[in-house]
This record gives structure tokens, C-alpha cells and sequence, in this order.
């Protein structure tokens, strides 16, 4: 099983700059797409962006330009940088990760979510 732990979020005002973190741990896993999906009040969850094995990203296209994904695979974390924040882009922010889980003669594919971080952009 692999677990995430998040953290970053908080309270910016509109313009503003957050951080988001998230940390996978657990044994025998080996890590392919880490992402970051977002769920505002009354909305369904959507996706931010993405980034492979191959550090290729597919982003929001509104978020294009502002936010940046990145991941140090040494570490099996993954950023995401949120700059020029706006109040739609109030959420709670949940980290997303696949990759396979391996055991004596078994392997198989797995999807875990974080517990999620509460990112507020008002004035």
C-alpha cells in the first residue's frame, strides 16, 4: 500500500503564490504519473496537471502559464507551484499517484489519493 501525505495549503490573496507538496512512502512500489486534482464547493473533481515517468505534463488550461508541476523522483514527491492565484482557484487540492506495487511472484497495478489540502485565494 502506498500512502501520500500532502501539505502546502493555506489562505493567499488574490496574485499570490502557494506551494503544494505531496510524499509517497510504502514498500516495493514503483511510481509512473503523479498529479494534482482540485474540488471546488459544488463541483465535481477536476484535474490540474499531470507529470510522467518521463517528466512530460499535460496541465488545466486554467492553470496553464500560472502553475507548474514537478517531481524529484529520489524522493517520490511531487510539486505543484501555484503562482498568480486567483479565487477560482479556491479548492481542495488532492495529490494523485499510479505506479505498480510488486510482491514475492505478484505485481500489480495501483491508484492512491491523498487526504487533501484546502487551498483559499481571497482578498
Amino acid at each position: 500500500q502506498v500512502q501520500l501525505v500532502e501539505s502546502g495549503g493555506g489562505l493567499v490573496q488574490p496574485g499570490g503564490s502557494l506551494r503544494l507538496s505531496c510524499a509517497a512512502s510504502g514498500s516495493s512500489f514503483s511510481i509512473s504519473t503523479m498529479g494534482w486534482y482540485r474540488q471546488a464547493p459544488g463541483k465535481e473533481r477536476e484535474l490540474v496537471a499531470v507529470i510522467n515517468t518521463d517528466s512530460s505534463t499535460n496541465y488545466a488550461d486554467s492553470v496553464k502559464g500560472r502553475f507548474t508541476i514537478s517531481r524529484d523522483s529520489a524522493k517520490n514527491t511531487v510539486y505543484l507551484q501555484m503562482n498568480s492565484l486567483k479565487p477560482e482557484d479556491t479548492a481542495v487540492y488532492y495529490c494523485n499517484v499510479r505506479g505498480i506495487v510488486t510482491g514475492y511472484m505478484w505485481r500489480r497495478d495501483f491508484e492512491s489519493w491523498g487526504q487533501g489540502t484546502q487551498v483559499f485565494v481571497s482578498s
